[in-house]
């Protein structure tokens, strides 16, 4: 721990999980193709929500038979659109280890009320046995745990040849992370986490065999308009080509379109999964110096390149009351916010009291490493103080 203020400032002090930092060198400028009043059916907008999943399509190496679409309500839209969609002809097993992998087993349980399913639980920086899930049955699951740190290794467990549909939430790990496409038959994602665009809008990706469910089974439950993925029983091919369900913003289309080609012309997936693991040691190496910080995921091998997640091991910390600890976290975040060297930071409300840094790949290695300083500073300021006043 460091009393000495640090000299330098992050060039840029976003770390938030959510919506996240845009890409380095973003303007307003970048945004100089939008058209106002536009409607999105018109033959120059449709082109561009079009290139937005071309493009999406393309980098992120997505096997061609597999349908990509925009949808409203960020990744959540696009999570619920397809649980609502597709659950029900058959069990379900259910992963959770973190706030919004819990909401969904809320959305099966409680809103679906499907009888069969089967829920692998664990806590805040543990993974479930992802070997005891049956790939046979419908599977729902994070790759990355956002509020926790964790994420699956690999998808190993998911059978090849398996009878039920792996339904993925892939919010903070699609353009971070390696994703085997072909394990996946629904990933849903949002614009404003690893692309940092801006929030709104969500994507998900079917593979075919989530479209011949889509035609071949009707859910017992009637379907909302905006959520529907069928008409008349047919698959509605309309959006999977860029004719959207409901009117999206075009200036985030826009956005989103900056984002992509920001990524394409700076060495693609590969360069963007590179960034995002750089960062990640960064913190690691970060972790290793300090006495008063540890990471919240427990092992190695399922933390997060993009929401890193940080626990506090100082025993003066450990031995307070939770509200304690989160007033204490709070502060250190308001210390830093009033230094403008690093903004929303604090872990998930309902996670562990502690960090949570975004990782990503538009995240730029040196900002972090300038930011863990300020934090280490931070943190020493306001232990100090709290002792004092407790003397």
């Amino acid at each position: 721990m460091s009393f000495n203020k640090p000299k330098n400032q992050p060039n840029n002090p976003e770390f938030s999980s959510g919506p996240c930092v845009k890409h380095p060198n973003w303007s307003l400028d970048n945004l100089s193709g939008f058209q106002q009043g536009r409607s999105h059916r018109s033959k120059s907008q449709l082109s561009k929500l079009q290139e937005v999943i071309s493009l999406s399509h393309s980098i992120l190496g997505m096997p061609d038979e597999y349908k990509l679409a925009i949808v409203p309500g960020s990744d959540t839209g696009a999570f619920e659109m397809a649980l609502w969609n597709l659950l029900g002809s058959r069990g379900v097993d259910v992963a959770a280890w973190e706030v919004f992998g819990k909401i969904w087993i809320v959305d099966i349980v409680s809103q679906l009320r499907i009888s069969d399913v089967r829920v692998f639980e664990a806590d805040f920086g543990c993974l479930p046995n992802m070997n005891d899930i049956d790939t046979d049955r419908d599977v729902v699951f994070t790759w990355n745990g956002t509020t926790s740190g964790v994420t699956v290794p690999n998808g190993d467990w998911i059978k090849d040849s398996r009878e039920g549909l792996t339904i993925c939430d892939a919010t903070s790990a699609v353009f971070a992370m390696d994703i085997p496409w072909e394990k996946l038959d629904v990933v849903t994602w949002s614009w404003q986490k690893c692309l940092g665009s801006e929030a709104g809008h969500g994507m998900i990706a079917l593979s075919p065999r989530a479209v011949k469910r889509l035609e071949s089974y009707r859910p017992q439950w009637p379907i909302p308009k905006v959520f529907s993925l069928t008409k008349n029983g047919k698959f509605m091919e309309g959006a999977f080509i860029g004719k959207t369900i409901n009117t999206p913003s075009m200036l985030a289309v826009e956005d989103c379109l900056s984002a992509l080609k920001w990524v394409e012309n700076n060495n693609g997936l590969a360069g963007m999964i590179k960034r995002s693991a750089n960062n990640l040691i960064a913190v690691e190496n970060w972790v290793e110096q300090t006495n008063w910080a540890d990471f919240l995921p427990e092992t190695k091998d399922i933390r997060s390149s993009t929401s890193i997640c940080l626990k506090i091991i100082d025993p003066w910390f450990v031995a307070l009351e939770n509200n304690k600890q989160w007033e204490i976290v709070k502060e250190i975040q308001a210390l830093l916010e009033n230094e403008g060297v690093g903004y929303d930071f604090a872990n998930h409300r309902e996670s562990v009291p502690g960090f949570r840094i975004w990782g990503g790949g538009m995240t730029e290695q040196k900002n972090i490493e300038c930011f863990l300083e300020w934090l280490d500073w931070g943190y020493s300021v306001t232990r100090s103080q709290h002792k004092q006043e407790a003397a």
